[in-house]
Formats: C-alpha cells, structure tokens, sequence
C-alpha cells in the first residue's frame, strides 16, 4: 500500500510533490545560471589580466575576478590572491591576498592553500571590493528593526541579478525602509512603486515587502538591460522614469533626480553593474547619451 499523509488529499499531495520539484528545479537553474556567470566573468577577466583579445588593463581584470569571486568562484578568488602577493594591477597587499587565497582553500584549491602558507594571516575585515555589492556590512550596521527587510534584500536580489547593495541604496532613498510609505505621486512601499509599475512588474500588494522588493527588483533588472548597466543612467531612470533619461540624453536636470544620484552613489560606487541583454532590447538613445557624455 503506497505512503499515505494522513488527512491530505490527494490531489493536493500530488501538487505539494508538484511544486516541490519544480522549486528543486528552479534552485538548481539559479546555482547553474550563477556559476555560469561567474565562469563568464573569470574568463574575461583572465583575458583583461593578460591581453588576450583586449587592451591589458589589471584594474579591470581585478573588478571582473571580484564579481566573480563574489559568486563564489574559487578560481577568481586564487587569481586575486596571486595579483595581490605579486603587486600586479595594485598595490601588494599580503594580508588582503591571504584573505582571498583562504576563500579559495575553503572550497579545496589546491594552489591556493599552498599560497596561505606563505602570506601569513589574512585581514580582518572583508577586502572593499566584496563590499561593493553584496551589503552585508550594511546590514551588519544597520539598526535591528531593518535588519529583516535587509536580509530579505540579501536573499531575493541575486534572483534578480541585482547587487544587494544598489537594491538597498535605492531603498533608503526611496521609502527609508518604510513598508508603508507613500508618496504624494501615490507611490507605494518600500521601493516605492506607482501603480503602473506594481502592474507592470505584477505587483498585486504594493505594501507587502517581499513583493514590492520583487517588483522594484524586476524594474532594476529591466533598467539594467536598458541602460546596458550604466548605474547612473539606471538610477536616474528609477527615478524620473527611462523616457526622461532619454530625453534629456542623460541624467534629467531635475534638482530631485540629480541629488536622488548622488545619495546613492554614495552608497553604491560601481560606475558599471553586469546585466542580463536578455532581459530588454537597450535604449534607441545611448548611442547619443554616450555622444554627449564624452563631448
């Protein structure tokens, strides 16, 4: 006789085993969608680090390892331990290269845990470029009564490909962590969404925090493909809307939206942020809007 749940039908058996195979599923596409983007990441940096291809540039090699050892690549993480112990690209920083070169031992690479035996002790504190979007020491600093929304931040902006960080700047600027707020353009939640967003990014309840994050995370992953990761152009648009940003042929002169850039650059001090093309053809206009920031 199979295995019964007491008391559960069983049509709803068969769709809570349903449902259950398809969030397996939907977990594994993520860990699989993350890994390739930062094997993706690790090869253009190891092709920035050596001028294969491209003009050799270390700094951005290293900017490119970092995201990837964000994502967890060991490789990544090896590779800017050896730039750091070699000073090649940066300063040489034995303490920061132990802390990348321990990252790597943690997940069994062997040339990386030779290399911690001859750096010495690794730094405390985790190197500033892992800070740049992952917001775990906002989080760390914030006050307990925030600390939940931001961890929900943590968790649900990767789905996204949205970095915590910029989720969370934008955040603070729009509602200050208020799920509540709104706006006198009736603006709703915590990223603040009008009507026509919360419907276009199929945002039923604007007010409870989990979908209204979902939906502003989804207009940033839009923005993003839009904007081809320009994080000014993006929050700009966030802001005072993509039609604006492309009709000005920029950031808008409105004094709200350019401060709105300002105070979230100060949090956020990526110029470019990894998107998916995918998600959106770019705007018609940035070939003009590139025309006009180099004149």
């Amino acid at each position: 006789m199979p295995f019964q749940f007491p008391g559960l039908p069983r049509a709803m058996l068969f769709s809570a085993l349903l449902w259950g195979c398809v969030g397996t599923f939907a977990h594994a596409q993520q860990a699989s969608g993350s890994l390739e983007k930062a094997q993706a990441l690790r090869n253009e940096a190891r092709s920035y680090e050596h001028g294969e291809g491209v003009r050799r540039d270390q700094a951005k090699a290293i900017q490119l390892y970092c995201e990837s050892a964000r994502l967890g690549d060991a490789e990544s993480q090896y590779s800017l331990g050896w730039m750091y112990a070699n000073g090649r690209g940066i300063s040489r920083d034995d303490a920061t290269a132990a802390y990348f070169f321990e990252m790597a031992a943690k997940k069994g690479h062997s040339q990386a845990q030779r290399m911690l035996r001859q750096v010495g002790d690794p730094v405390i504190k985790p190197p500033e470029c892992l800070f740049d979007s992952d917001g775990h020491d906002i989080v760390a600093l914030a006050a307990p009564e925030r600390r939940k929304l931001m961890e929900m931040v943590l968790k649900l902006a990767p789905e996204y490909g949205v970095y915590p960080r910029l989720a969370m700047a934008v955040i603070r600027a729009e509602s200050n962590f208020n799920p509540g707020a709104v706006s006198p353009k009736n603006a709703q939640g915590l990223m603040q969404l009008i009507p026509e967003t919360a419907e276009r990014f199929n945002v039923k309840k604007p007010f409870d925090p989990e979908q209204n994050i979902r939906g502003g995370l989804a207009y940033l992953r839009w923005l993003l493909a839009y904007f081809k990761g320009n994080v000014a152009l993006v929050v700009a648009a966030y802001n005072a809307g993509e039609g604006a940003v492309n009709r000005y042929g920029g950031i808008p002169p409105y004094a709200e939206t350019q401060i709105y850039v300002k105070r979230i650059r100060e949090t956020f001090k990526l110029d470019e942020h990894p998107y998916d093309p995918a998600i959106a053809e770019p705007s018609p206009d940035l070939n003009k809007i590139a025309s006009r920031r180099t004149m």
